[in-house]
């Protein structure tokens, strides 16, 4: 084990101690193998299954994992219409599952997203009976401050231009904090405690995904 896993490792455990203490579960997983095999006992058999968008369930192979005969996978990209898209983001909500991935987590356990159109937080914070929530070890952030400035900083300017938005960030590489028409930082929301004990779990990978 290389030193810097091993450091991975110890604050992993740092921040899955501070997660129980708010109500959610927290795993390690060395690799993103590991972590698929973890998601595989954690998800039933034919549970319905679906997901926000994320570059971590790509990079991870978990996409391609969920989207398998094992599972009843709903796809949030098969509307066509404004009213598909209404129908189908009724199922969503009422998935068994919900998986994504999270813009930030404080070593004290506090998940940190900022969302633009909000259907991704909407199911973290409410809706899907269970929510995994897969995230590599450079997601991890001292607090709250920080993992605000790394979502404006780091995340979001590569994620803009993954979408096509065209906002300041694209081309500076830092935040405006711009009220562009296209701006992808709309909603935020730090989950700080889950009321329903067992709902939210946090997988941490020890290796670096997603922006």
């Amino acid at each position: 084990m290389s030193y810097k896993t091993q450091s991975y490792a110890n604050t992993a455990a740092s921040v899955i101690k501070n997660l129980e203490k708010r109500n959610m579960s927290g795993y390690y997983c060395e690799t993103a193998k590991d972590a698929r095999e973890l998601i595989k006992q954690l998800i039933p058999a034919q549970a319905t299954v679906t997901n926000g968008g994320s570059e971590t369930l790509e990079e991870t192979g978990i996409m391609e994992l969920i989207q398998s005969p094992d599972y009843q996978f709903i796809d949030r990209k098969a509307a066509k219409t404004p009213e598909e898209s209404r129908m189908l983001y009724g199922k969503i909500v009422t998935a068994d599952y919900f998986l994504t991935s999270t813009n930030a987590i404080t070593l004290d356990g506090e998940l940190i997203n900022v969302d633009g159109n909000g259907n991704r937080v909407a199911c973290l914070i409410q809706g899907p009976s269970h929510v995994l929530v897969i995230a590599g070890m450079n997601k991890v952030v001292p607090t709250q401050e920080d993992g605000i400035r790394r979502v404006r900083n780091i995340a979001a300017p590569p994620n803009a231009i993954r979408v096509g938005a065209q906002t300041p960030c694209t081309k500076t590489g830092m935040c405006s904090d711009c009220q562009s028409q296209d701006c992808i930082c709309c909603h935020t929301v730090i989950t700080r405690h889950s009321r329903h004990k067992g709902r939210i779990s946090v997988i941490l990978i020890g290796e670096e995904y997603g922006f």
